[in-house]
């Protein structure tokens, strides 16, 4: 588009005479950088660039024109003109133009050029200019014109010229831009598309004809349903009337289509944004396309890849929580189904679930096999067509020539096609194995419509297999040692209902689920000598066969020291250093010295243990504690409440440094004492404190049978949650009568030998065992007279009758009587060697004011007899 002084013909005005009027005094002041708009609606006086129709380079280039009068001053300046130079028609009419524009070193050439100019020649070219004013740094504004410059005449026919110009720069410009339009066109790696707005295809790049064959030129004016399906096509159409419509760009849309000669489907990444004419004028689209299908095809790799990662790390999360067999088998299916395929089932050895100590896997990998677990993503409807289901916990084997029976005796996993008419679309057949064993089969199986099993799912069902199988043989071993534990823990546990003189027992034992290891709690009922009795109730800290053995050796070394007749504080003192040397490699002599190297220190194991024990007199109703950090006994007395006694608990068992208390309470007849452990009380539900509450609570009724208050005790307490091994000890006091103890008190003198078998004699005969008397006198005798010649103080005679006749010789003495064997030769040393023959047993223990020397005697019930008191004589000599 050009444009002339205003003064010029108007057929030299190709706007029409529209601008005829713009140097006017009416003329409204340019608004500079403002862009270009159309005719229609313009504000009189006011520039604009009107564009011709489409695709005027006038759009992009803007044209000024002035005129020089014959004295070769300005006395014409365009609107345009003013745009340009940056000068308005009032300053530039009357200018000078070499003098404004040009450089002084120039300006002699140029008023050169404006005489010939005058001279009626026309003349072209490239003129620097200067502005007239200065910018802000103080220099004058320099540019580059093209300048065309035509002779005229005014009126009055003088000379005169017309002057055309053209910013160099912004051709240079344009140019540059269409230089570099054409390179990234031409060159671009990616399809470029140029679309008219009918959506038709204006101008390819070398890179979309080479996808789509044939040159540049056989593309044009194609639309995109040459190229795609009518469905893909018609999405893409209306994308890009949206485009063109609205302006706004789309991104990375995707397009699926195929290419010629090659049925593979491919996958492009679109861009699309609107394109403008100089105007803004909206002439079409431009489409950027890249293929994507490699980029697709890794990015299904990666995330099947990444499926698989979390399907390993929801297994290795998931499986093996519990140590139980058909419980891990019941994860591994929640983990695969539906994440992994969409139907499983778990089947196992049913020698591993019986407790053998391998599984007994024949040959032909036909042997039986227990269904243990199934899921199913799809209705539980049978699939016609399918094997016959077999039902969970169903005992059943594969044929010798199945590939299921193949992969269980080669250990490799087998693909089983599909059956006709089936819904099952394949199959895969993985053998469970765990440390070269194996221990069963698992089935994935996908049924039609979903994407068959690959080599990755192939390998992804191998590591989830052989994850079970681990877990799964883990559960067997830990189940063959629980089953161990529990058998060796019972054996060191009393059998039946313990007796004890003066007490009615009753006790249970409750092991913990089968998913907790067997802990070490135990107790014991001892009978003492005296019709006295030992109750014993302990807890070693720790789990497991390890746990069960410490406790056998501690229930066996409880056992010996209360055959001491020590002391409740005595037994426990050591019992500690026992339970100190337990874990140490030099056993409990290197466990007791300080000379112990740090490298047994590093070797040894520690093991604590828990223990009350108590001795029950049943003559004075008496009981004494001791008590190693256990929980506190819980009495009932009859008419009373329940509660604790206050034993003080001490420090557990192994810990040392610290000596035991003794505490001595009286008990009333019918009273019922409880000692248990800390898993009849807590649990994580129920803390300790809401626990040894309860237990007093429901200790109410102390005269009910005992066995009934042990069974109310474990139905009314949370007794079944399984995390801890549970043992009660309930005992009701019955104390010995009054008429079946004889108690007498003897001067120290020889005639009290004699006094002492009348006592006896007079005892026995009124507790009708006259065929005790004879022996019963001359084991008396021997005691007493023992006492005489080796004890100090008075001596005193008791006589306890209960399941046994038991008589006891007291005297203030501390030495303790030794048997010894006697030489042929010797008179004396054969008494204590009688008692031993003619007694049930016999021994002495230590009271607080010297000894006490007793024998025990059956009574004659139909029990063994008595040994003849003559023929116990003659097998001395």
């Amino acid at each position: 588009m050009s444009e002339i002084p205003a003064k010029a013909t108007e057929s030299e005005d190709p706007s029409g005479g529209a601008l005829a009027d713009a140097t006017t005094g009416d003329a409204v002041a340019p608004r500079y950088g403002d862009m270009p708009g159309e005719v229609s609606g313009e504000v009189p006086g006011e520039v604009v660039w009107q564009s011709s129709p489409p695709g005027s380079i006038y759009d992009y280039i803007k044209v000024a024109s002035f005129s020089i009068g014959p004295d070769g001053l300005v006395d014409q300046w365009s609107l345009r003109a003013e745009q340009l130079f940056g000068i308005t028609a009032e300053y530039a009419v009357g200018m000078d133009p070499i003098e404004a524009f040009v450089a002084e070193d120039m300006r002699e050439l140029g008023q050169r050029k404006m005489a010939e100019i005058l001279d009626g020649r026309e003349w072209t070219g490239v003129v620097p200019f200067r502005m007239p004013d200065v910018d802000d740094s103080g220099r004058a504004a320099e540019g580059l014109a093209e300048v065309y410059v035509m002779p005229t005449r005014t009126e009055e026919g003088e000379r005169a010229a017309v002057c055309i110009v053209v910013d160099v720069r912004t051709l240079r410009r344009i140019e540059t831009d269409l230089a570099a339009s054409q390179a990234i066109f031409g060159q671009s790696p990616f399809g470029f598309l140029l679309l008219d707005p009918d959506l038709r295809i204006r101008r390819a790049n070398e890179r979309f004809a080479l996808t789509f064959g044939g040159t540049v030129e056989d593309h044009r004016g194609r639309t995109v349903k040459d190229y795609l399906s009518p469905g893909e096509a018609e999405r893409v159409a209306a994308i890009l009337r949206r485009v063109l419509e609205t302006g706004d760009s789309v991104t990375e849309m995707l397009v699926t289509g195929t290419v010629p000669g090659s049925p593979e489907r491919r996958h492009w990444s679109i861009n699309l944004y609107r394109v403008h004419s100089g105007s803004g004028r909206p002439i079409g689209i431009a489409w950027l396309g890249t293929d994507i299908t490699a980029r697709r095809a890794a990015a299904r790799e990666a995330a099947a890849a990444r499926r698989n990662l979390a399907l390993l790390n929801e297994a290795g999360a998931r499986i093996g929580n519990s140590l139980d067999l058909e419980t891990t088998a019941r994860e591994l299916l929640d983990v695969a189904v539906p994440g992994f395929c969409d139907l499983a089932s778990v089947d196992l050895y049913q020698g591993l679930l019986a407790g053998d100590e391998t599984p007994p896997g024949l040959a032909d990998g036909s042997a039986e096999l227990r269904r243990v677990a199934f899921a199913s993503a799809v209705s539980d409807a049978p699939f016609l067509g399918g094997p016959e289901p077999v039902n969970v916990g169903a005992v059943h084997h594969f044929a010798f020539n199945s590939l299921c029976a193949d992969a269980l005796r080669t250990a490799r996993p087998q693909s089983i096609p599909a059956e006709e008419g089936g819904l099952i679309q394949s199959t895969l057949a993985v053998p469970m194995v765990a440390h070269d064993t194996v221990v069963g089969l698992v089935q994935f199986s996908r049924t039609k419509g979903s994407e068959p099993f690959g080599e990755r799912d192939r390998a992804l069902a191998v590591e989830l297999a052989a994850r079970a199988a681990v877990c799964i043989d883990n559960a067997r071993l830990y189940r063959r040692e629980h089953e161990r534990a529990l058998i060796l823990q019972r054996s060191l546990l009393p059998p039946g209902d313990p007796e004890a003189s003066g007490l009615d027992i009753a006790c249970r034992y409750l092991p913990g689920n089968a998913a907790t290891e067997v802990g070490g709690d135990w107790f014991d009922v001892i009978e003492l000598p005296g019709h006295r009795t030992a109750l014993v109730v302990g807890d070693v800290m720790g789990r497991g066969l390890r746990a069960a053995v410490a406790m056998g050796e501690l229930r066996t070394a409880v056992r010996t020291l209360a055959l001491l007749d020590l002391e409740p504080a005595e037994v426990l003192s050591a019992l500690d250093e026992i339970a100190r040397g337990l874990g140490t490699p030099g056993g409990t002599q290197q466990s007791t010295r300080g000379a112990r190297q740090s490298r047994d220190a590093d070797l040894s194991e520690v093991y604590l243990a828990t223990c009350v024990y108590a001795v029950y007199d049943s003559v004075t109703r008496r009981i004494t504690f001791a008590n190693a950090g256990h929980l506190p006994p819980v009495l009932v007395e009859p008419g009373e409440s329940a509660l604790m006694l206050d034993v003080p608990p001490g420090m557990p068992l192994g810990v040392g440094g610290e000596p035991f208390e003794e505490v001595e309470v009286e008990l009333p007849e019918g009273a019922l004492l409880a000692l248990y452990t800390d898993g009849l009380v807590e649990s994580r539900d129920h803390p300790l404190d809401e626990g040894l509450q309860a237990l007093v609570n429901v200790l109410t009724d102390p005269s009910s049978p005992l066995e009934d208050v042990c069974d109310h005790v474990l139905n009314t307490l949370d007794t079944h949650h399984g995390e801890d091994d549970i043992a009660l000890l309930m005992a009701r006091v019955q104390g010995l009568p009054a008429d079946s103890v004889g108690d007498w008190t003897l001067p120290r003198e020889p005639r009290s030998v004699g006094k002492a078998r009348e006592y006896a004699r007079a005892q026995l005969t009124g507790w009708d065992l006259e065929p005790l008397v004879d022996t019963a006198e001359l084991l008396v005798s021997e005691l007493v007279t023992n006492a005489l010649r080796y004890g100090e103080g008075d001596i005193r005679l008791r006589l306890l009758l209960d399941r046994t006749l038991v008589c006891e010789v007291w005297d203030a003495g501390l030495v303790q009587p030794r048997r010894r064997r006697a030489r042929d030769t010797d008179e004396g040393g054969r008494g204590l060697q009688l008692v031993g023959l003619l007694s049930a047993a016999w021994g002495s223990r230590r009271t607080p004011r010297g000894k006490t020397v007793w024998f025990e005697l059956p009574l004659p019930n139909g029990g063994p007899g008595l040994t003849d008191p003559a023929d116990a004589l003659l097998s001395l000599f």
